[in-house]
């Protein structure tokens, strides 16, 4: 083996040891998606890794573990990542044929699903299936369907009635699209993990509504034999002046009862000015469209919906900090309060975009996040 070649036992050591570790799965993101990874790795196919690896893994110092299918492109790409100097580099021997014929079973993070089932178990969320949510729908019920996927997602196809409220923006959105606590809640999704995800997340909150997971979601309606609406029907509009104030109650119990943490100017500063020896990820959980009109330097667009189950999607460096950046605080609330769950050393950072867009503020962010990327 090579200095940079490592063996599966190694690499089951590594993901069992504190620190800072980032494993890449470079496989095509088709290949990825229809096979999964026994590791739950982060996915960066090969062919995307030299422009991607910046952002994804801003410290050129972390551990960086390459795993491809066994065809050995991981060697050439661990030599195009010491060009941009990264300097701890290794290869999996054999790539993931190896890791899966080995005894080893540690994984780099845990799926949605299994993540999904485990709440579902611990906390019992209540669930609706497709034929009692269309026998309640015909008998005219007060209920209410939110699609906590992405908008894209939605336009695509959903349930009947339901309104495109994206997982991270439930809280703050919440009074204003069910004014009414009488009104039954059911959180959709294309299947289960987002639903279940949502649905708890208005339960823990403690809305005052009865609420529940739409079981399968579109999944689910289409198996029952009912047919799917399309097109952007339903969503969300401005937060009222009321809706704001529900919500960022909802989101203060959260932030007290799971301790949810917040971080300042200075600290933050503090935070980023140590990026050659920890990462710090800048965390934007608005709406993109939020993102585009303005954003924090070096900060990466994550709503918190695709956060929350897709965090490799967005962090590939585990042991890592993490900076939720909000204007309200209620969306990074929402997220960071699963993220502390799962095992993430998170913050909520927040911002006044509208008043930063004329004036940002010197976090440190440009030179120190610059310096960071090595820039």
């Amino acid at each position: 083996m090579s200095e940079q070649t490592i063996d599966s036992a190694t690499l089951d050591r590594w993901l069992r040891e504190p620190g800072e570790l980032a494993v890449l799965d470079i496989r095509p993101e088709a290949e990825f998606e229809r096979h999964g990874s026994p590791l739950f790795a982060s996915n960066i196919p090969a062919d995307q890794l030299d422009r991607k690896i910046s952002e994804r893994v801003p410290r050129r110092g972390v551990r960086v573990v390459l795993v491809d299918g066994g065809d050995g492109t991981s060697t050439r790409n661990a030599a195009g990542l010491q060009a941009q100097g990264y300097t701890d580099v290794h290869v999996l021997e054999g790539g993931l044929p190896a890791w899966i014929q080995s005894a080893f079973r540690t994984t780099f993070s845990v799926s949605a699903p299994q993540y999904t089932d485990q709440v579902w178990e611990k906390l019992g969320t209540p669930a609706v299936q497709a034929s009692e949510l269309n026998e309640l729908y015909q008998s005219g019920a007060d209920v209410v369907v939110l699609d906590s996927r992405t908008v894209e997602e939605y336009a695509r196809g959903h349930v009947p009635g339901a309104i495109s409220v994206p997982g991270g923006e439930l809280i703050q959105r919440f009074a204003d699209l069910v004014p009414s606590p009488e009104t039954l809640v059911l959180v959709s999704c294309a299947g289960n993990p987002r639903g279940v995800i949502g649905a708890q997340t208005l339960r823990n909150a403690r809305v005052p509504n009865r609420v529940a997971v739409l079981e399968e979601g579109t999944k689910g309606w289409q198996k029952a034999g009912l047919e799917l609406e399309v097109g952007l029907q339903r969503t969300f509009g401005p937060v009222s002046r009321n809706g704001a104030k529900l919500g960022a109650g909802w989101a203060a119990r959260l932030e007290r009862e799971y301790g949810v943490k917040s971080i300042d100017d200075t600290a933050l500063a503090r935070w980023i000015s140590e990026g050659e020896h920890v990462t710090t990820y800048l965390l934007d959980v608005r709406t993109p469209e939020e993102y585009e009109e303005w954003h924090v330097p070096g900060s990466i667009c994550a709503p918190g919906g695709q956060l929350i189950l897709g965090t490799l999607r967005y962090v590939s460096v585990r042991g890592a900090r993490l900076v939720l950046i909000d204007d309200t605080g209620i969306r990074a609330i929402t997220t960071a309060h699963w993220l502390r769950q799962r095992g993430w050393d998170v913050r909520v950072h927040r911002i006044d975009a509208a008043a930063e867009a004329l004036e940002p503020r010197n976090l440190a962010t440009t030179s120190a996040r610059a310096s960071q990327l090595g820039a």
